[in-house]
């Protein structure tokens, strides 16, 4: 008897393949849907990229062909040009450093495949991630941390809403990545080998700034690099160049290292500072999220991430707006950069989050 309608977001990638031969081994009647995010005829798309698409579009239907399951290939250019890439580009253009995957996530990747989800009468959304979705004692939907630190996933999935929580399946969550390669393996899926993609999926050279030079409204000036007291050091390349933290690539003979210790947009200019310079205490964030708790009212103990590589650090969060978040940690944190995630902890599930600020 079928335990019903999975839709399974079909990348092409192995955590994804085995994600849907699990299910369908558990009972599912399982749908792979594939993102189709750029394509030429929506402009942006230089050859890698085009090249790109077409290897996970070929990838996703050779799996789902092997595996015996419908495959959709769902366009979501226009949702991801608009919450995704414009995004990202004007994050840049105001000297912050993105984090494209939290926003894909919960805009598209949920937002798309579940509105189609619904079109085709499925019940639930599965992934590959590498994280659990538990429901709380209090009724709340929370993502759990996976059973392996080295792939943990749920940085970049705090921003997702109950609704969306709700209606999904990581079943990734309770192995390692060798435990998914031996299991794709030993089932034959075509792409039990196949590397993990570690850039960016819409830059698949790496290439940041010359993504945003390509799609920015505006001409990016050179600039000054200066101290925190506003002299002048040198001339940078544009301030899309620089993250907070950043040493290398920053053609400054100082006779020490030194780095980005800041970006001030309004200036065009470059901060920086000594290694003391890029660490900090406190933070501000906004854009919140919350998960595991409906809200933070009363000041709150907790463990934040800063980055995806960070480990957590202790803190103490407060209100401090109607959409605003302090966040005090109990010892310094390096290179606090404006643009990227502060995703809080209780234990193994996510508080929430927001954006930093």
């Amino acid at each position: 008897m079928s335990r019903g309608t999975a839709a399974v977001g079909l990348s092409g990638g192995v955590d994804s393949s085995v994600t849907a031969y699990l299910l369908k081994e558990q009972g599912w009647d399982v749908v792979g849907i594939t993102m189709q995010n750029w394509h030429e005829s929506c402009g942006g798309g230089d050859q890698g990229r085009s090249s790109s698409i077409q290897k996970i579009l070929a990838d996703a239907r050779n799996v789902a062909s092997y595996l015996g399951i419908e495959h959709y290939v769902l366009d979501t250019s226009e949702a991801f040009r608009k919450n995704v890439m414009d995004y990202f580009v004007d994050e840049y253009l105001h000297a912050r450093t993105p984090n494209p995957c939290v926003i894909c996530n919960r805009y598209v990747k949920w937002g798309e495949i579940l509105k189609f989800a619904d079109k085709i009468g499925a019940d639930c959304f599965a992934t590959g991630h590498y994280a659990r979705v538990e429901r709380l004692g209090n009724g709340r939907y929370a993502v759990r941390n996976s059973v392996t630190a080295v792939k943990d996933q749920t940085y970049a999935l705090y921003n997702l809403t109950q609704e969306q929580l709700s209606r999904t399946i990581m079943p990734m969550g309770d192995y390692t990545k060798e435990d998914v390669r031996q299991i794709a393996s030993r089932a034959g899926i075509p792409v039990a080998e196949k590397k993990d993609s570690q850039e960016i999926c819409f830059i698949p050279d790496n290439d940041y700034a010359s993504f945003v030079r390509e799609n920015s409204p505006r001409e990016i000036p050179e600039g000054n690099f200066v101290d925190r007291d506003g002299k002048i050091l040198g001339r940078h390349r544009g301030i899309i160049h620089y993250t907070v933290g950043q040493r290398k690539g920053l053609n400054l003979s100082m006779g020490r290292p030194v780095f980005v210790s800041a970006l001030r947009a309004e200036t065009n200019e470059v901060v920086i500072g000594e290694g003391e310079d890029v660490f900090s205490t406190v933070l501000k964030a906004d854009h919140l999220n919350f998960m595991a708790v409906e809200d933070i009212r009363e000041p709150y103990f907790c463990v934040a991430k800063i980055r995806y590589a960070h480990r957590g650090t202790p803190c103490t969060v407060v209100r401090t707006g109607e959409d605003e978040l302090t966040c005090t940690f109990e010892e310094p944190v390096r290179a606090v950069t404006p643009g990227q995630a502060l995703v809080l902890y209780a234990g193994e599930y996510v508080a929430g989050g927001g954006l930093i600020r």
